[in-house]
Order: C-alpha cells, then sequence, then structure tokens
C-alpha cells in the first residue's frame, strides 16, 4: 500500500460516523433488521439501513459510504434500486499491516 492510499484512508476514517458504520458492518446482523428482500447479509446491509441508522440526511450518508468505498474500505453491490455495503476485509487488513510496519 503506498503513501498516497494511506493518506486517502486516513481522510476516510477522519470521522466519527464512519467509524462507526465500519464498527456497525462489522457484525452486521446485530446491528441492523434482517434483509426482507434479501434474507441474509452475504452482500452487505443496504444503504437506506445505514443511514437511518446513522441519523444522517441521505446525501450526506451517501457521500459518506462512497467515500468508502472509493478508497476501497466498503464493496458495493447493486439489487434493483438498492446498494448494499460491506467491509472490504482485504483492504482493511492491508491498512493495518502496511501501518504496523511503518509506525
Amino acid at each position: 500500500m503506498d503513501n498516497d492510499q494511506i493518506l486517502d484512508i486516513n481522510k476516510a476514517l477522519s470521522n466519527v460516523t464512519r467509524l462507526e458504520v465500519l464498527d456497525w458492518l462489522k457484525n452486521p446482523a446485530s446491528n441492523f433488521p434482517p434483509h426482507k428482500e434479501l434474507g441474509h447479509f452475504n452482500d452487505g446491509v443496504c444503504g437506506q439501513l445505514i443511514q437511518e441508522k446513522a441519523g444522517l440526511s441521505q446525501s450526506t450518508i451517501s457521500h459518506y459510504l462512497n467515500s468508502m468505498q472509493k478508497v476501497g474500505l466498503l464493496i458495493a453491490t447493486r439489487h434493483g434500486k438498492w446498494t448494499y455495503f460491506k467491509r472490504n476485509e482485504e483492504v482493511i487488513q492491508e491498512y493495518i499491516r502496511t501501518l504496523t510496519k511503518r509506525l
């Protein structure tokens, strides 16, 4: 992971709500109601449910989720008109390993 990637992820994580979202998505079944449409959390959590839990406007949470997806922290999957988000564990672990080596 290069310096630009580290700095981009740091920027994405420099917000309490974004940190909370990553925490909530660590165990979606404990933090969100079951999906009526899908019946599972394999593709993550619907952005609308994340927005409701965060208590933020749709545009704000959409911006947060997109910025986290852009730096690779989240994976988005579309089902009909809904977008589902889950943690990208591979990138998160690479980020942690890189910080551990370098700091």
